[in-house]
């Protein structure tokens, strides 16, 4: 049993839900603060892995930039975190995807999803 006033903003503010899976392309819009100013950044790449459930709940997101792999780990519940846009769905077989840490360029591709119930 969690404490009541964790339950309390489970209920105000509900966590947020995921409509992507592993291997799925996604866009993830985060607000950065600059100063003063704040921005919304769009990180883009595959969702290699998730972890955790409910509050504690996170992604991981990869892509390549410069030949150069970067991975960013993002809170699904963070208030930092806009949106999350799917750009397409990869047909994959594994829970984690840590072995695209070890390919570049085309090697990191993944088959697109093409049953029904999982179109965009």
């Amino acid at each position: 049993m969690s404490h009541p006033i964790i339950q309390e903003l489970e209920k105000e503010f509900g966590p947020k839900t995921i409509d992507f899976v592993i291997g799925d392309t996604v866009d993830v819009f985060c607000r950065i603060v600059e100063g003063e100013k704040e921005r919304t950044q769009i990180f883009n790449g595959v969702v290699i892995a998730t972890k955790g459930k409910g509050p504690n709940a996170y992604f991981t997101v990869r892509r390549l930039v410069g030949g150069e792999g970067v991975e960013r780990i993002f809170p699904i519940n963070s208030p930092r975190i806009e949106k999350v846009e799917i750009k397409r769905r990869g047909k994959t077989k594994r829970a984690k995807l840590y072995y695209l840490r070890d390919r570049v360029g085309k090697a990191t591709r993944l088959r697109e999803e093409t049953r029904k119930g999982r179109a965009l």
